[in-house]
């Protein structure tokens, strides 16, 4: 059975985080978690992510094993507070960064604000910030009453950025332009019931993930066919492989 490397808490600034640093070299490959997902959802990576560097994951605030967060988790709050950790922690660039869902957004935003730092960037069914403000008007009425459930009966704290992601998408949106780096946008495209997931938003969905390898003159998109939101962990082979030429086109 695999298993992940031994984490370990850090404090910075008065917020503690629970982190994992392992394997070596460079590039270092950031995984940055979807919303509420601790760093053990990367656990099929393991090991042979490490043979691409050194591997860095960690758990923002309110999530697994770092405690609620300190101050609100504005898109720029958690990339300055990941930049930080970084540094102490002595993971160095250049950083290839995998933002996964919610993550994505983060990706994105530290891509823009210290393009120097960073060499490739995967969007691994990642949020694009379009589909903040304009995917809702096309779910359905089950997935509309579940994320109002989610949201009364989810703890506060562990969902903190999603109740500012208006003003995340803003940070993206006034930071500096994205950099011209490789990027790889992997999506899964296996399809739900359409009574769960109207087509009007399966196709709105794709011209997001589209956009987003647009971001850069080199991105690229593949499609996850047997996977929904979590390919790391139902097409895990298929990630890895991705990541080790998303990491052999930056040329680090």
């Amino acid at each position: 059975m695999k298993q992940l490397p031994k984490s370990h808490a850090t404090l910075i600034e008065g917020q503690m985080f629970r982190l994992m640093k392992s394997g070596q070299g460079k590039p270092s490959i950031v995984l940055i978690n979807g919303a509420g997902g601790p760093l053990d959802g990367w656990y099929k990576l393991y090991p042979e992510i490490e043979q691409l560097g050194t591997v860095f994951a960690y758990d923002r605030p309110g999530v697994g094993g770092s405690p609620k967060p300190r101050e609100a988790q504005y898109g720029e709050t958690v990339v300055a507070q990941l930049r930080l950790l970084l540094q102490t922690a002595g993971v160095e660039p250049p950083f290839v960064l995998v933002g996964h869902s919610f993550g994505g957004l983060h990706a994105n935003l530290f891509a823009r604000a210290f393009a120097d730092e960073v060499a490739g960037v995967m969007f691994l069914e990642a949020t694009a910030p379009d589909d903040v403000t304009t995917l809702k008007q096309f779910q359905s009425p089950l997935q509309r009453g579940f994320i109002n459930l989610l949201d009364r009966i989810s703890p506060r704290d562990q969902f903190d950025e999603i109740r500012h992601e208006a003003e995340t998408v803003k940070d993206i949106q006034e930071a500096p332009a994205f950099p011209p780096v490789p990027v790889t946008v992997l999506s899964g495209t296996k399809r739900l019931p359409r009574w769960m997931v109207p087509a009007a938003l399966v196709r709105e969905r794709e011209r997001t993930q589209l956009g987003l390898a647009a971001l850069s003159p080199l991105g690229e998109r593949i499609e996850a066919r047997r996977s929904a939101h979590f390919p790391q962990l139902t097409e895990p082979a298929l990630v890895l492989d991705a990541l080790k030429r998303l990491v052999a086109r930056t040329k680090v």
